[in-house]
C-alpha cells in the first residue's frame, strides 16, 4: 500500500519575478509586431521622447516612441491621427502597464513623406511664404547668374547648354551641392548663402533632375524653404520634371518646370535681343523720318504765312512814326494844360503870397479908411448939427441962461453939493461959485443972516 505524500505547496513569487516572467513571455511569445489604431492623448515631452495612446473602438494601449526614433520622423503626429506602428511590447514593471514601444510610424493610408509634405506646405503658407506680393520680378538681362546643384548632375549639363546658347556673355557661378541624402538640405542652405555673398549676382537657379520623392525631399524641408525665402536675390526652383512639386517651387519667386526652362527663363536669347534692337532702330528711324517730313511741311507752311521782312519793317516804321506824332501831340497838349495849371497854380499862389496879401490888405484898409473918414465926416456934421440943436434946445433950459441974466450957482467944495440955502453952509466951508463968465471959490466966514459974508475973489475951478 503505498501512502500518497501531501504536495508541498509551490513558492509564491515576488511582483518582479511574475512581471519578469510576464515580459519574458511576451518577448518570446509575441515580440516586435505591426498595429494599427488611432493616435489620442498625445504628449511630446521636454527630453524628446513622445508618448501617446493607439486606440480603435474597442480597447487602447500605452505606447513610447523614443526620441531617437522620433527625430527620423518626416511628418508631424497629430491627434486623432490613423498610423500604422512597428513596436515591441513590453510590460512597464515600475507601474504594471503594458506597452508599445514604437521604433517606427507610418500613417495610415498615405506615405509618411507625403504626409510631412503637406504638413509642410500648409504651415508655411499660413505663415505667408506662398504669397505671390512677396515674389519679385527676375531681371530683364541679369550681369550673372548663381547656380547651386550637383556638379555632374545632367541639370547643370541642361542648364549650361542653355544658357550657352542663348547668351553666352553672361557669366555664371556654380556653387556645387549634394541634392539629397544626408545633410544634403543644410548644404543646399549654405549654398544659397554662399551666392547671396556675390555682389554682382542677380538671379539664382536652385535645383536638380528629376527623382523620386525620396530622392527629391531635400527641396521639402522646410530650412531649404527659409534659405530660399531669405535670399537677397530672385531664386528660380527648378527641380524634378513637370510633374514634381516640392516646397521649394511654392516659395522660390519663380518656379521653373525642369532645369531647362529654369536656363531659359533667366536670360533672353541674343539673337531675340539683336533682332529686338534691330527693329527698334528701324522703328526709331522710321519715326524720325516721318517725324522730319512733318516738320518740314510745318516749316513750310509758316514760310508761306510769312510775309516779306521789309514790308514788315515798312510797316513798323509807319505805324512807329505815326505812334511818334500821337505821341507828340500828347505830349504838347499835356504840355499846354500843364503850362496853363502851372500859370493858374502860380496866380492862385501870387494871390496867396504875404506881399500881395499885404498889398490887398492896405489897399482894403485904404479904402475902409476912406469910407470910415467920409462916414466920420458925415456923423460928425450930424452930430454938431444934432449938437447945435440940442445945444440951442438946452440954452433954452440951460442955468447957464440963467447965470447970465445975473444969478450964481454955489457947491460945497467938500461933497460938492448945490448949496441952495444960506443955513446949508456953515463957517468955515469952503465954496464954488459959478458965474455967467468964470468962477470964484470963497470961504464961508458966517452964515447969511449973522453977519456979512466978507467978499473973496477967487479963480476958476
Amino acid at each position: 500500500m503505498v501512502v500518497a505524500r501531501p504536495r508541498r505547496a509551490p513558492a509564491p513569487l515576488s511582483v518582479s519575478q511574475l512581471t519578469a516572467l510576464v515580459r519574458g513571455a511576451l518577448d518570446r511569445e509575441i515580440g516586435s509586431v505591426l498595429v494599427a489604431g488611432e493616435i489620442s492623448n498625445l504628449r511630446p515631452a521636454a527630453s524628446g521622447h513622445v508618448y501617446f495612446t493607439l486606440k480603435d473602438d474597442r480597447s487602447q494601449l500605452r505606447c513610447v516612441m523614443f526620441r531617437s526614433v522620433a527625430q527620423l520622423l518626416v511628418f508631424r503626429p497629430e491627434h486623432g491621427q490613423e498610423v500604422i506602428l512597428r513596436g515591441r511590447v513590453d510590460l512597464y514593471s515600475e507601474r504594471g502597464e503594458l506597452q508599445l514601444y514604437v521604433d517606427r510610424m507610418e500613417p495610415q493610408g498615405r506615405g509618411a513623406l507625403q504626409l510631412a509634405f503637406e504638413q509642410m506646405k500648409a504651415r508655411l503658407a499660413a505663415e505667408g511664404l506662398f504669397d505671390e506680393d512677396r515674389k519679385r520680378a527676375l531681371p530683364f538681362f541679369p550681369s550673372r547668374i548663381g547656380i547651386a546643384t550637383a556638379l555632374n548632375g545632367a541639370a547643370l549639363h541642361d542648364i549650361l547648354v542653355i544658357l550657352r546658347a542663348r547668351c553666352p556673355v553672361v557669366p555664371v557661378v556654380v556653387r556645387p551641392v549634394r541634392v539629397q541624402g544626408p545633410g544634403s538640405a543644410d548644404d543646399i542652405c549654405q549654398a544659397i548663402a554662399d551666392l547671396n555673398r556675390d555682389p554682382a549676382l542677380d538671379v539664382l537657379i536652385v535645383g536638380r533632375g528629376g527623382g523620386s520623392l525620396e530622392d527629391l525631399w531635400s527641396f521639402n524641408e522646410e530650412s531649404v524653404a527659409r534659405a530660399i525665402a531669405a535670399s537677397g536675390v530672385p531664386v528660380v526652383s527648378a527641380v524634378g520634371h513637370e510633374i514634381d512639386f516640392t516646397i521649394a517651387d511654392f516659395v522660390a519667386d519663380r518656379r521653373a518646370p525642369t532645369p531647362t526652362a529654369a536656363a531659359e527663363m533667366v536670360v533672353p536669347r541674343l539673337a531675340d535681343l539683336r533682332a529686338l534692337v534691330a527693329r527698334g532702330q528701324a522703328g526709331l528711324a522710321g519715326a524720325l523720318g516721318r517725324r522730319s517730313e512733318r516738320e518740314q511741311r510745318h516749316l513750310a507752311q509758316l514760310a508761306g504765312r510769312l510775309r516779306d521782312p521789309r514790308r514788315r519793317i515798312r510797316d513798323l516804321r509807319a505805324a512807329t512814326d505815326a505812334g511818334a506824332a500821337r505821341l507828340d501831340a500828347a505830349m504838347r497838349r499835356r504840355l499846354t494844360a500843364a503850362r496853363a495849371q502851372a500859370d493858374t497854380g502860380a496866380h492862385r499862389l501870387a494871390m496867396q503870397h504875404p506881399g500881395a496879401r499885404i498889398a490887398a490888405l492896405a489897399r482894403a484898409v485904404a479904402l475902409l479908411r476912406h469910407r470910415l473918414g467920409l462916414d466920420g465926416r458925415r456923423a460928425l456934421a450930424a452930430a454938431r448939427e444934432r449938437v447945435g440943436r440940442a445945444a440951442a434946445a438946452l440954452d433954452g433950459l440951460s442955468p447957464l441962461a440963467v447965470l447970465a441974466r445975473g444969478y450964481s450957482l454955489v457947491r460945497r467944495v467938500e461933497d460938492g453939493a448945490i448949496v441952495r440955502a444960506g443955513a446949508a453952509l456953515a463957517a468955515g466951508d469952503e465954496i464954488d461959485i459959478r458965474f455967467a463968465v468964470g468962477s470964484a471959490r470963497a470961504r464961508v466966514l458966517a452964515p447969511a443972516g449973522r453977519r456979512a459974508a466978507k467978499r473973496t475973489t477967487g479963480g476958476s475951478p
